[in-house]
């Protein structure tokens, strides 16, 4: 595949970019990571989750509705066995090299016998017409989350599979007229020794972690249960800062890293005592972005609306209208990843050479 170069030299100095960034208003970032089952399989069953996967088919025309409403921009990071209508199209489009895990059951190619014949018989593995409605949609961005929802981080994986899945997935993107200009490492595992991999298909932005050892890139074994509480209790309360990124910071490499600040977890019927603390955290991330010109990035899953529906999208229409408001206040904007990118091309002095 044809190596893609950043437009600007990035090995030269930048002229006064704090001047130049300083003219760019704050900005909210919405990622979604799209996966459906691809993305809970190794870890939950049907039984256990089903209900939850199949109410996607009702968060994201809801969702995508909202996004109309407040013209709001959201990039839609997903999963490449997503794109088909029938089984035989998807294992027609299957990478020859595959990882190979150190635990088999983290790899979907070995589960393959479990999916169905096209999308009206299993909707928990295609997701052709949900992507359909999404292109509709004026302001949504498709990005990848990989092919497989490929693990960056777990042992038998190796950066020549990545770039064999990664390649599966933009491959299958442009057969429909897409070009995936943004990524989503799934499970969060970033891994610095692939961006090249990334810049060498055509990505120019991806969504980093946040600035924490809470939120530090680990594997499924290095998880740790207080490190997972410690997270709980951050949604909540204000324990590692609200993680907006400078627009200077995120120019000074390529792809370009938009990081999180903050995950929208699901309204909760058990912590629903503390919901106002919850929607209070994120609120107070986005006005400290637009008072300091700065951006949020907040993402979910669309299977995280999947219950309680109306309960979610209540909180993301106040989350909405936050925005309206500092839009009118401060010229706060919504932009995609990808628009994120084209204005951190521009805070770059272009190359001579």
């Amino acid at each position: 595949m044809q190596l893609r170069l950043p437009r600007y030299c990035f090995a030269r100095a930048m002229s006064n970019p704090s001047d130049t960034a300083a003219a760019l208003p704050g900005a909210l970032v919405i990622s979604l990571d799209f996966e459906i089952n691809w993305g809970v399989r190794d870890q939950q069953t049907l039984a256990q989750y089903g209900s939850n996967l199949l109410g996607v088919r009702q968060a994201i025309p809801a969702m995508l509705s909202l996004f109309a409403e407040y013209n709001l921009h959201v990039t839609w990071a997903t999963v490449g066995l997503l794109f088909f209508e029938t089984k035989a199209e998807m294992l027609a489009h299957l990478p020859t090299v595959r990882p190979q895990y150190a635990d088999p059951n983290l790899s979907p190619y070995l589960a393959l016998d479990q999916v169905g014949e096209d999308e009206v018989r299993d909707p928990y593995h295609f997701g052709l017409s949900l992507i359909k409605q999404i292109r509709a949609t004026p302001g949504q961005e498709m990005a990848s989350h990989t092919f497989c929802h490929y693990y960056c981080l777990e042992r038998g994986q190796t950066v020549e599979t990545f770039r064999h899945d990664l390649q599966a997935a933009v491959r299958v993107a442009a057969e429909q007229g897409m070009t995936l200009r943004s990524l989503v490492f799934p499970r969060n595992q970033y891994n610095a020794d692939y961006l090249v991999t990334c810049r060498e298909v055509g990505i120019s932005s991806y969504r980093g972690n946040e600035q924490s050892w809470i939120y530090k890139e680990r594997s499924e074994e290095q998880q740790a249960l207080y490190k997972r509480g410690a997270r709980l209790l951050d949604a909540y309360l204000n324990l590692s800062g609200q993680h907006t990124a400078r627009w200077t910071d995120m120019a000074r490499s390529f792809p370009y890293n938009v990081p999180a600040s903050r995950f929208l977890r699901p309204w909760s019927r058990r912590l629903s005592v503390l919901e106002g603390l919850r929607l209070r955290r994120i609120l107070n991330g986005m006005e400290h972005a637009a008072r300091h010109r700065e951006v949020f990035h907040l993402w979910w899953h669309p299977h995280n609306f999947g219950a309680n529906l109306a309960e979610n999208m209540a909180v993301l229409r106040q989350i909405a209208e936050h925005f309206r408001h500092l839009q009118a206040r401060y010229g706060m904007q919504s932009l995609s990843m990808a628009e994120v990118a084209t204005r951190l091309e521009n805070l770059s002095v272009p190359s001579v050479i």
